[in-house]
Parts: structure tokens; sequence; C-alpha cells
């Protein structure tokens, strides 16, 4: 058998096998891409009017919040700009329970209450992600699928390349005539533009196989020439006891540490220490809708001393280009890397993609179950 009719065996078999998972991540991924922008149309709730007194504290959201869910683990506390509401998110795994409280920022009164493991995002990222199966099952067939759909894409190109250069034409356009047969159509579709689409439909696939995958990310850092560990690490305190500096808990006097510090911030999202020994985590983020440039910054429990992470998710003025590649994956998947063409385009691709298994099993059944005639 010939190298390419050995890659055509290969690319038809993946394709078959997981034509329907990537169909599936394809269109779920669709219907993420301006999830923001669709949910900015009734989040009226989430902004309030500005006062001119202090936001209440870190503790006494959680304390107000608790009263919400007391059985539940509050994962962080947002604080925003002086119109928005303070979002405190409670995640818990087993089980899964992840929802947010907004309060009002200066009297603390609840405002509104949102399941996030509910609606229509959260089916559609429960699909992208697990095909609505159990989480360790589904996140196991959804993440080797698209390994297999990378390799897909690389046998695709090495079939799609002519073997003559005269006929490199036919490959990149369409010339359909009246006479044109929908098998021919519909192989072209497969081909010209799967050729058109395979570049950006990699990057998309591959940067969501990091996602997925530590190993793959590990990787990727380390071929990039990185020096830090590729991975979140929260540091211990330097401390061993509170300060006498204090008369109140010193997490409450982050925010507005964080405020004179960073002005010009989106958010400062602040994440409560797990044990006596864990230093606090908060997220200042420097753009709305990225996340690779904000910046993760630790602080001493009982000083408010900053700490430094030996991994890549510290501040951003600090990151080496290897950081920033690895921190950029997320923003680049989703297509927020372009900002609002960025996303047009990673849902032009996904769309592309989502075609690719219909016309290829579409040239499968007409090969196996109809007459081979000429196209």
């Amino acid at each position: 058998m010939g190298f390419k009719k050995t890659v055509f065996q290969l690319h038809k078999i993946l394709g078959l096998v997981t034509g329907a998972i990537v169909f599936v991540v394809a269109i779920t991924g669709c219907c993420w891409a301006f999830r923001d922008e669709i949910e900015s149309l009734y989040d009226d709730y989430k902004y309030v009017t500005p006062q001119d007194r202090a936001f209440i504290t870190p503790t006494e959201a959680k304390t107000i919040a608790l009263s919400v869910f007391p059985n539940n683990t509050v994962h962080g506390t947002i604080f925003k700009q002086p119109n928005e509401a303070v979002e405190v998110i409670f995640y818990d795994g087993e089980p899964e329970f992840y929802q947010s409280v907004f309060l009002n920022p200066y009297s603390g009164e609840v405002i509104q209450v949102d399941d996030h493991l509910s609606g229509f995002f959260a089916f559609i990222l429960k699909g992208h992600m697990r095909l609505w199966l159990p989480k360790d099952i589904g996140e196991n067939i959804v993440g080797a699928s698209i390994l297999i759909f990378l390799l897909i894409i690389i046998s695709g190109f090495i079939l799609w390349w002519p073997k003559k250069r005269k006929n490199l034409k036919q490959r990149v356009t369409f010339d359909w005539k009246k006479t044109t047969r929908w098998k021919r159509k519909n192989f072209d579709l497969h081909t010209v533009v799967g050729f058109y689409v395979a570049f950006l439909a990699f990057i998309i696939a591959f940067t969501g196989s990091v996602i997925s995958y530590n190993w793959l990310k590990y990787v990727v850092y380390m071929s990039t020439g990185g020096d830090k560990v590729p991975a979140f690490i929260t540091p211990e305190n330097v401390s061993n006891s509170p300060s006498d500096a204090y008369a109140v808990k010193p997490i409450d006097f982050l925010i507005e540490k964080l405020r004179k510090e960073s002005p010009e911030a989106v958010s400062y999202e602040l994440h409560y220490p797990e044990s006596d020994t864990t230093s606090i985590y908060i997220e200042v983020a420097n753009s709305r809708g990225l996340y690779y440039n904000s910046d993760y910054r630790f602080f001493d429990q009982n000083t408010l001393e900053e700490i430094e992470t030996p991994a890549i998710y510290g501040k951003y003025k600090d990151a080496k280009v290897p950081d920033k590649i690895l921190r950029m994956n997320y923003d680049i998947h989703v297509g927020a890397i372009g900002g609002i063409v960025g996303k047009i385009i990673a849902f032009l691709v996904s769309l592309t993609i989502a075609s690719l298994p219909v016309t290829g099993g579409l040239l499968w059944y007409g090969r196996k179950y109809k007459n081979k005639a000429k196209i």
C-alpha cells in the first residue's frame, strides 16, 4: 500500500471514530464564542449606583454570602468598579456546586444569585468540555478526540497536496458548473474548505488540548525555553502569627491597598486562605475579557507582606516570553486575544470545523454505499 493510501485509511478511520465528537465540540465552541457579549444584554443586576462611601470588606462579603449558602465553599470574591456589584463565588467539586451571590458593594444587600451550572451557556459548556457525560468520562473522551483531530488535520493536508502543480488551482477554488454533481461539490467543500481552515483549526484544537492535558502544557512551556513552574502555585505564609499592627483582619485592607497600587485595573478577585498557613491570592484583572495579562499576587495573611511564586502565574510585568505564550493559551483558544475580530474568526473557524465531519461522512457514505461513479 502506498504512502498516500495509508494516510487516506488513517484519515478515514480516525475521522469516522471522532467525527460526531468533533462536530459537537465545534458547534458548542461557536455558541460559546460570544457568551460575554450576549450575557451583557441582560446583566443589569450587576450594576449599582455609585456612592461616596467605602465598599464592604472581604470578610463582610464572605459572611453575608455564607448566609445564603452556609453549607458550601466560598471560592473567592470579586471587587470591581464603583458602579458594579461585588460577586462572591461558591464552588464545590463533589457534588458539583457553582453559584455566585451578587452584593451591593456599599450596603451588602443581596442583589441576585446566579447558578453557573444551569441555563443555556452552562449547557453549552458541558457539551463542549464533556459531551454532557459524567465529568471524568466525558473530559477524557473529548481530550483524546481533539488530539486525534490534530492528526486528522495533518493527514488531511497530506492528502490535499496534489501530485502535480498544475492541479493546485482546483484544490484551492470552487470550479463549479451547472453540470457539477453534488458529490463533486461535497468533495470540494471538504477539501477546499478544509485547506483554508486547517491552520486556524490546528491552533484552536492544539490550544484546547493544552487546556486538557497538563503534560502537554509542560511540553509547550519547556520547549519554548521556560524556566519556571508551568502550574498554579499558592505559596505558604512567611510569618507564623498575626501582626499587632492591624486592629482588624489584615485581609480587609488588601482591596484598598491594591486599588491604590493598580487604579486602572478592571477587577480584583480575592481568594481566601485555605488554611492558617496559606497566603492570600488575588487576581488583578487589567483588561476586560482577557486573562493572560492579569497580575497574580500573593500576600502573607498575617502581615500582608507580598510573596513571590515560583510559577508562571505571577505579575505580568515579570512574565517572560514562554510564560506569556502559556498564559495566552485560553485567550487564543476562544479568540479573545484578538478582541471582537478574534472572536468572529474563532466563531467562523469553529463553524467550519463542524462542517468537516459532515462532508467527510458524506464522502465515506457515497463511496461505500453508492455506485462508484466518477465525480
